[in-house]
């Protein structure tokens, strides 16, 4: 490979972030096949991946970099969304484009806490 992998991963996950689905599409191969484990699915052509990245971006928008660490032939990158933190490991073909990506929950995010209620009490 001669770009950087790590590099490529922080480009993903800042098109992710800005919901950006056409600069998100021109990073995947063309014969790219995503095993999401988030959604129990695996996604081949060009079309499906379209529109599943389409639902991410309305239902599970990515927030915050968690991790970001090499793995062979491309980037493992842990990114935290509303419901998960998730895991996603990218793998690049020989022009730096994502060939096989695979995703999935490390944990579901924690519940917000309850709203405090104060009690009077009467005397």
């Amino acid at each position: 490979m001669n770009f950087d992998p790590m590099a490529a991963a922080v480009d993903w996950l800042d098109a992710y972030r800005a919901g950006d689905i056409e600069a998100i599409m021109e990073m995947y191969a063309e014969d790219a096949v995503v095993f999401c484990d988030c959604e129990g699915v695996v996604i081949t052509g060009r079309e499906g991946l379209r529109a599943y990245w389409a639902a991410r971006l309305q239902e599970y928008r990515a927030a915050d970099l968690d991790d970001l660490q090499p793995s062979p032939g491309g980037a493992m990158v842990t990114y935290i969304t509303e419901k998960n933190i998730v895991k996603a490991a990218l793998a690049f073909n020989d022009v730096g484009k994502i060939k096989t990506p695979n995703c999935g929950p490390l944990q579901q995010a924690a519940p917000a806490p309850p709203k405090s209620r104060l009690r009077h009490r009467q005397r």
